[in-house]
């Protein structure tokens, strides 16, 4: 499972999950998908996600574990 810091940096800012949402284009559910980690988002929405937050992708996201046994 990808670990991931948006609901960390959403909180840190003040944001509700629909105010993301709207900022990136994408619905609430999908922003609620990707904090439980129930969801990969697509390359281009994870790069406007650590755009967003001004920070990179690797910084945002971290794949943990996921890559070791292949």
């Amino acid at each position: 499972m990808v670990r991931n810091r948006v609901r960390e940096q959403r909180s840190q800012r003040g944001l509700s999950q629909a105010e993301l949402a709207a900022a990136l284009g994408v619905s609430r559910q999908t922003v609620i998908s990707i904090e439980n980690g129930r969801y990969l988002p697509s390359l281009p929405l994870a790069f406007r996600i650590a755009r967003f937050f001004d920070l990179t992708v690797d910084k945002m996201f971290d794949p943990g574990d996921e890559d070791k046994g292949t």
